[in-house]
Formats: C-alpha cells, sequence, structure tokens
C-alpha cells in the first residue's frame, strides 16, 4: 500500500439535471452505497476528486470523512466528462476494514529494456494489463510487478504465475470464457502478461489486422455514440449515472 488516500465530503442535497449547477462550481456530485450504510448522495470540490480518482483508481482504498462519519471505501464507478475530460460524477462503495474485497489493479514489467530478447532487438509486448485480486482493504496493493528481464528468444513469455503476490492476496479467476481445465487457480496463473516477438513478425501480423479493420462511422454508430446523456431517473437511483448496485455475490464478498 502507498500513502494513505483521504477525501472530506459533504452531504448532497441537490439532484437530477440541477446538479448542473454544482458542476459550474467546480464540485463533483456523487453517492456513497454499501456495507451496512444507506446511500448517501455526496459533494465534494472538483480538484480534491480528480486527485483521489487518480490515486486511487479502482484498486486503493479511500478513507472518506462525512461530517463525523468516516468510512473505507472503494470507487466503483466515474463518469468523465468526454469533452473537457473532467470528472462528472463518481461512486464510491464502503467496504469494511477486515472483510476482503475483490479489486482490479495494474500490472507493470519490471526491467524494460534490459532483457537480453531486447538487447537482441526483439520486441517485448505486454498482453495483459491487469489482474483482479481479492484481499483486504488495506492490504491491496497499488499494482503488481512482472519481471520481464528473464527474456531471451521469440516465443519467450512471462506468466501470472511467474508474478510474486503479496502476502495476503489472491488472484481471483473469473474464468473469462477459458475452457480445457478444472482447477481456476492453475488456468488464471497461466495468463500471458507479456511476448517476445521477431520485428518483422510482428510489423506483418499489425499489417494483416489494419485491414480487417472497421469502418470508423460504423464503430461509431454499434458504439451509440448518439445515445442521450443522462437523465433524473438515472442520478437518483443509488451509483448515479448508470451506476446499478453491485451484484450480491461482490456484496457479499466485500
Amino acid at each position: 500500500m502507498g500513502n494513505k488516500i483521504t477525501l472530506a465530503v459533504e452531504k448532497r442535497e441537490i439532484y437530477g439535471k440541477k446538479v448542473a449547477k454544482l458542476r459550474k462550481e467546480a464540485l463533483v456530485p456523487g453517492v456513497m452505497y454499501g456495507a451496512s450504510i444507506e446511500p448517501t448522495n455526496i459533494q465534494a470540490p472538483l480538484n480534491m476528486v480528480e486527485k483521489v480518482v487518480k490515486e486511487a483508481g479502482l484498486h486503493s482504498p479511500v478513507h472518506i470523512t462525512l461530517g463525523k462519519k468516516k468510512n473505507i471505501a472503494m470507487i466503483k464507478d466515474v463518469d468523465v466528462d468526454p469533452v473537457k475530460g473532467s470528472v462528472r460524477h463518481v461512486a464510491f462503495h464502503a467496504v469494511k476494514q477486515n472483510e476482503a474485497v475483490i479489486a482490479e489493479v495494474p500490472i507493470k514489467l519490471v526491467g524494460e529494456g534490459e532483457s537480453a530478447a531486447e538487447k537482441a532487438g526483439l520486441v517485448v509486448l505486454q498482453a495483459l494489463e491487469h489482474v483482479e485480486i481479492k484481499a483486504l482493504p488495506m492490504d491491496l496493493p497499488e499494482s503488481l510487478e512482472a519481471d520481464i528481464t528473464g527474456l531471451v528468444s521469440p516465443g519467450d513469455r512471462v506468466l501470472v504465475g511467474d508474478i510474486t503476490i503479496p502476502k495476503g492476496v489472491e488472484l481471483v479467476d473469473n474464468d473469462d470464457g477459458r475452457e480445457g481445465t478444472d482447477d481456476d487457480e492453475q488456468s488464471i496463473k497461466d495468463l500471458v502478461v507479456a511476448n517476445v516477438y521477431e520485428p518483422g513478425a510482428l510489423a506483418a501480423a499489425n499489417e494483416a489486422a489494419g485491414g480487417d479493420a472497421e469502418d470508423e462511422s460504423e464503430v461509431d454508430s454499434e458504439n451509440g455514440s448518439d445515445t442521450p446523456q443522462d437523465t433524473q431517473d438515472s442520478e437518483n437511483r443509488p451509483g448515479g449515472k448508470g451506476q446499478d448496485e453491485p451484484k450480491q455475490s461482490n456484496v457479499d464478498a466485500k
């Protein structure tokens, strides 16, 4: 764990489309729920919220102060303005300090540029950037490190199983459609984190993939680029815009 991440919030009395007024005042509307607390609409200064979002991501606990009450929470959802890039809404899921939670943490490659493969002119590409883990809130690491210094030849790879997992932390397997194994722990450990490629073979593969790319307008259409923005109904439900209550299985785990 890094430094303790804190955020002071206030109870929010403005809802629906009226929250636009808060945003003009550099305040971010949000909600906090979970861990046996009533869903509470909150607000906090934009600069403080954006700092916390940057530091905590979706994998580090945030110590939230609301009046005289203090809670430990994980950021569950962040709505960002597609034009300005500023945070428009944030949802926090309160957790208990003595109960394990599931979080997605980034995987960082260690030793980039130092492997025999790279020194020989080969290319090392990261294939997996995040993995889900389970731990007590205060034991959640900011990231997991994958050492690539031992990579030598084309086809060499680093697996999730090669990563040293901190004490008190467990890997979580969601299957992701994988078949052919009855051992969930083994299947997650077999996921490839980084591969070694010949530059020529990689360039040829990229060129072949580029020929199959969809027209940009078609992609926008399929992704619903004209979908209406937030409504008052979506703002009023726990989690704000588009944020549903967590699945019961996740609530029990957290």
